[in-house]
């Protein structure tokens, strides 16, 4: 059986940085613990979007200055919201900023209310699925090269530099979200190290995990080199719960369980996760 990895993820909305702060503060003294994650949202989601949501590259930046042993991302970026060429020098920099923690989560972008309300182009979905795709090419050609030309059907480069370098190489581990089946899932299989399942039940991951199977054949990827992640919402009057949907997961072959802790955050809550949840999933 393969070896579990914890999480938290504390989206920054409807709270504070100091919160948050001192959850992570919390999982980084934790050794379970071995992930942290915000996302990359402008304004609140699935929610009153009128509360307040810090922005997501900043707010890691700070939490990787506060932090010496987590691992830490976006789960996961909107592709749309950045050229992938400056996301690139970004995620570089907060990797050597982090000392080499960051796992660069990336996604196709999806949340119509933030494109229309600050003028940002939501292209259809096949657009912004291949759009996503050749951010994933550019990007690992930024950080593996010099300088970088790059024609392609959307994004042009011309002598680009990525300097300095991400501290892992050749790059900070690729962890891409969606589930699309016939276009998502294969950008998955060619470029993933991580693919998160961002929801929905056990037996439709399993039934995606079948597709990104047949994916990764036909581009002639190694399957068991893509590490499968799945995050689970928490409800706090009901960890017992939270356990038995963990164990279907990891039953159907999720291996990176991400703990997505809404606000407020209960008083000690992460050493209660630690003791009551991951300590009762059976890897």
């Amino acid at each position: 059986m393969a070896r579990l990895s914890f999480g938290i993820k504390t989206a920054q909305q409807h709270t504070t940085y100091e919160e948050m702060l001192t959850v992570w503060r919390e999982a980084d003294a934790i050794p379970v613990f071995e992930h942290a994650w915000l996302f990359d949202h402008f304004a609140p989601i699935h929610s009153d979007v009128d509360g307040p949501c810090l922005e997501g590259w900043t707010t890691l930046t700070a939490m990787a200055t506060q932090t010496t042993r987590l691992r830490l991302g976006l789960m996961v970026v909107g592709n749309t919201y950045r050229h992938p060429a400056v996301l690139a020098k970004t995620a570089a920099t907060l990797d050597v900023i982090s000392g080499g923690r960051l796992d660069l989560g990336l996604g196709a972008g999806w949340n119509v209310y933030e494109h229309e309300s600050m003028g940002i182009p939501l292209y259809p979905p096949g657009e912004r699925i291949r759009r996503f795709g050749e951010a994933c090419e550019l990007i690992k050609l930024l950080y593996t090269q010099p300088t970088t030309d790059y024609d392609g059907r959307y994004y042009q480069l011309k002598e680009a530099r990525c300097e300095p370098k991400p501290v892992q190489r050749p790059w900070p581990p690729f962890v891409l979200g969606g589930g699309g089946e016939k276009l998502t899932l294969r950008i998955v299989a060619e470029h993933a190290d991580v693919w998160n399942f961002a929801g929905g039940t056990a037996e439709e991951f399993t039934r995606k995990v079948g597709i990104l199977r047949e994916h990764c054949a036909a581009v002639g990827r190694n399957p068991d080199e893509i590490t499968l992640s799945m995050q689970l919402r928490l409800k706090y009057d009901d960890l017992p719960g939270a356990v038995q949907t963990l164990q279907q997961f990891v039953d159907a072959g999720a291996t990176h369980l991400v703990l997505y802790l809404p606000p407020p955050f209960p008083e000690g809550i992460v050493q209660r996760l630690a003791d009551e949840v991951v300590a009762q999933v059976r890897g």
